[in-house]
């Protein structure tokens, strides 16, 4: 799927900078040299034993470490990927050269990720689902990323938006330039991540060969080929960063802090104005339920992630086991096996939320989005006009000139709108309902942007679950061999 032909010789490589080649001359000859070709012998063989559903497997496979995926690298220990090929599955050889390509980041608060070390993470498995993915016969792909915790010597923060999607973008590039020396169907790559990690792979997933990018990409020498991908599996992902704050007050406003005060009236003109976004979004629910408004918005969620995600956890429990819990929790009803509660009852049971007001746009520039949107040696910067306002004082302030497009190129909802062809279609959600890093109502509308563009969307919720939870490993990881059509 690459969008322009690989061009051959040295002088058509000097021409186009973008397709990474350099010149060797040979004989009196010249010949390409392709700096980014995949090397399919530079690997280590690793064993490990991998805990399914099933039993325990022992997988052999092939350990690719630390390729760089780009000509031009700021920073080549976070703009790298390493790839890992299983060969042997409890002793049965396994040929994965056409399995799907599962393409994971560690991502976390939008800090930076690299394969060559651990990283802090949010409370996710991060590892469950790629050890499972491998045992499965699927070709897993890590890919490092910049983000905004990095700092150079001279003070400049060269992780800030937008480079971490940038980076995961290259690194799509470079497996597709390299089709047929990586292993694995590049054709078939699902991305997935947890938290700004989720918000990256949605990203990723809805942008896929966007003009927007180019220039970035052309800097690093990022491969001349498509950034597309197959499918994603975002676990709550925190995006919709302008809106975030809005949305995040209409959802638990009512909630107290865990520790401190609010600020009631700022929660109280955030939450109003999520009424205008969600208006103009112009969203229709699931099953028949019409244009999803603030004002329905409590329902709609209740109706199609809430009660579901409580019934199936309640369906689970042994019978003493669940009229204890049902008796702990008398807001619930359980009739014909199935769970029934009310909005402002569900917000009661999470209790105290986890962030304060603004939750994502600081007004002392203290949050990680505050340093996402940062530019040169200037740390954080304000990205919504509310909270740039209430600030400074200035009713009139307006956010820096560079800061609109950096925004929309952070927003998976600023894609959607505009209905990019290059986007991912098949997708799969999970949230926690006792997550309050972010609000229900970011990943309701992620998924049913989706689904009014007429996408395959399994989305749902994990319920009394927080930040980070993975429930259901097992059914991602056939997920994967169904929408690809994957057998082994």
């Amino acid at each position: 799927m690459q969008r322009r032909a690989m061009l051959k010789g040295c002088a058509a490589a000097i021409a186009v900078p973008m397709f990474a080649t350099g010149c060797d001359v040979l004989g009196g000859s010249a010949k390409a040299v392709d700096e980014l070709a995949f090397d399919p012998g530079a690997f280590t063989m690793e064993t490990k034993t991998v805990a399914t559903f099933e039993r325990d497997k022992k997988v052999t496979y092939q350990f690719y470490e630390s390729a760089v995926y780009v000509a031009k690298p700021v920073d080549k220990a976070h703009q790298s990927l390493s790839v890992s090929v299983p060969v042997e599955i409890d002793g049965a050889g396994v040929d994965a050269s056409k399995a799907p390509i599962l393409l994971t980041t560690s991502v976390a608060g939008y800090r930076s990720s690299s394969v060559t070390s651990s990283e802090p993470d949010d409370g996710g498995d991060r590892t469950k689902n790629s050890d499972l993915a491998l045992a499965a016969g699927y070709v897993v792909v890590a890919s490092g990323v910049r983000g905004r915790d990095l700092v150079a010597p001279d003070g400049t923060y060269y992780g800030v938006a937008p480079a971490a999607i940038v980076d995961l973008k290259a690194a799509v590039r470079y497996l597709r330039h390299n089709s047929g020396r990586v292993p694995g169907d590049t054709d078939r790559i699902v991305a997935t991540g947890v938290s700004a990690g989720g918000a990256l792979s949605a990203l990723l997933a809805v942008s896929g060969d966007s003009r927007m990018y180019d220039r970035y990409l052309a800097e690093l020498g990022a491969a001349d080929a498509s950034d597309v991908v197959f499918a994603a599996a975002p676990y709550c992902p925190v995006t919709d960063l302008e809106h975030a704050d809005m949305a995040y007050e209409w959802n638990w406003g009512a909630n107290p802090l865990r520790s401190g005060e609010l600020d009631a009236a700022a929660s109280r003109e955030l939450s109003t104005a999520f009424t205008d976004y969600q208006a103009a979004l112009e969203l229709q629910g699931r099953n028949g339920f019409g244009r999803l408004t603030a004002a329905n918005y409590g329902n709609y969620l209740v109706r199609t992630y809430l009660e579901p995600a409580a019934t199936a956890y309640l369906t689970r429990m042994p019978n003493a086991e669940r009229s204890s819990y049902l008796a702990a929790n008398p807001w619930i009803t359980w009739s014909g096996d199935r769970a029934g509660f009310t909005w402002p009852g569900f917000l009661s049971h999470v209790g105290a939320r986890r962030k304060g007001v603004p939750a994502f746009d600081a007004f002392d520039l203290s949050s990680p989005e505050n340093n996402e949107f940062g530019a040169g040696t200037v740390k954080a910067r304000h990205f919504t006009p509310f909270s740039l306002r209430r600030a400074t004082g200035d009713p009139g302030a307006q956010l820096d000139t560079d800061l609109p497009e950096k925004i929309s190129l952070m927003n998976p909802m600023f894609f959607l709108r505009q209905r990019n062809s290059g986007r991912a279609k098949h997708w799969r959600i999970r949230h926690g309902t006792r997550d309050t890093d972010t609000s229900l109502a970011i990943v309701g509308n992620l998924a049913a942007s989706l689904e009014n563009l007429g996408d395959e969307v399994d989305a749902a919720m994990y319920w009394d679950a927080g930040h980070g939870s993975n429930e259901d490993p097992e059914d991602f990881i056939a997920w994967i061999g169904k929408v690809t059509g994957y057998a082994g």
